[in-house]
C-alpha cells in the first residue's frame, strides 16, 4: 500500500471510528505533524472523501468529517489491507493470529502517539 494510501487509511479510519474531529485532534491521535495532517486533509477534501469546516465555537479550528465517498474509499482500503494481512499471516492458525493481534495491541498501547 503506497504511503498516501496508508495516510488516507489512518485519517479515514479515525473519522469512521470516532466521528468528526478537529485537525489538531487527528494529528494527536495519529502522531502526525500538523503540516502532514493538513496535506492529507487537503488531498482527501479535494477527492470529496472528507469535509472540512470551521468550528463555530472556535473559528481557529477546523472540524473534519468523513463523506459517503470517503466511507466507500475506506471500505476499499480496508478490503485491501485485509487481503494483504491474510496473505502475510497465511502460515498462522486462527488462534496464533489472534495471539499476534493481542500482543501487537499491547505493544501499541504501551507506546501512545506522540503529541503533535
Amino acid at each position: 500500500m503506497p504511503s498516501e494510501s496508508r495516510a488516507d487509511y489512518a485519517v479515514l479510519a479515525s473519522l469512521v471510528e470516532q466521528g468528526a474531529l478537529s485537525q489538531a485532534d487527528l494529528g494527536r491521535i495519529l502522531g502526525l505533524d500538523r503540516n502532514n495532517v493538513n496535506g492529507i486533509v487537503t488531498r482527501l477534501e479535494a477527492a470529496d472523501q472528507i469535509e472540512r469546516r470551521t468550528d463555530p465555537s472556535d473559528r481557529r479550528r477546523n472540524i473534519v468529517t468523513v463523506t459517503a465517498s470517503g466511507r466507500a474509499h475506506f471500505a476499499m482500503l480496508q478490503e485491501h489491507a485485509d487481503a494483504v494481512q491474510n496473505e502475510l499471516l497465511t502460515g498462522l492458525s486462527a488462534t496464533e493470529r489472534q495471539q499476534l493481534i493481542d500482543l501487537l495491541d499491547r505493544v501499541l498501547a504501551a507506546h501512545p502517539a506522540l503529541p503533535a
